[in-house]
């Protein structure tokens, strides 16, 4: 599930939205209020129920072959996205669905997302994303179950490759050794 050409996408789990108004997120560290959305690259980060902590990891321009290898794994792609074991009912059987929203109505907000300040309306009825096993294996990403996610992460973000973190605040607690 990705943007065609001129759209952005917005994931949610409520599939009866007829408009997008702008508002604080809780978690947000600014001020503002906006309408978010992801543009075709960054559709594959949302596959996931919407609570669903997740750390991500790909290869860039600068990425190390060694961290490629160890991170991602030989013949593994370009791409890998892990999740906690604990979240695999919850991939099985979450309804998600995309909005199709005009990618005018947007701007650039860092390299993670795009904003509207305005009110925005869908360009039609939400559509289910259906399974997120699929997708990720249709798009070529490695999908990775783990106990726990902070090994990885650390790994990840002390690595030379791209990584992304989401809901990390709803992951299992740090084991203590």
């Amino acid at each position: 599930m990705r943007p065609e050409p001129g759209q952005v996408l917005h994931f949610s789990e409520d599939p009866s939205i007829t408009r997008f108004v702008p508002h604080r997120a809780a978690t947000a560290q600014q001020p503002e209020k906006y309408v978010w959305a992801v543009d075709h690259a960054l559709s594959p980060a949302y596959w996931f129920p919407r609570q669903c902590p997740r750390a991500m990891a790909w290869v860039t321009a600068g990425s190390s072959e060694a961290d490629r290898e160890r991170i991602i794994g030989p013949g593994c792609g370009e791409r890998v996205h892990a999740v906690e074991y604990g979240w695999l009912d919850r991939m099985r059987t979450v309804s998600l669905y995309a909005y199709r929203l005009p990618a005018s109505a947007f701007r650039p907000f860092g390299d993670s997302a795009v904003v509207a300040v305005e009110p925005v309306v869908p360009l039609g009825p939400a559509e289910r994303v259906g399974d997120l096993f699929a997708l990720h294996e249709e798009a070529g990403i490695s999908l990775r179950v783990l106990p726990g996610l902070w090994p990885f992460w650390d790994a990840v973000t002390g690595s030379s490759l791209g990584w992304s973190g989401i809901r990390l605040r709803n992951a299992l607690a740090r084991s203590v050794e």
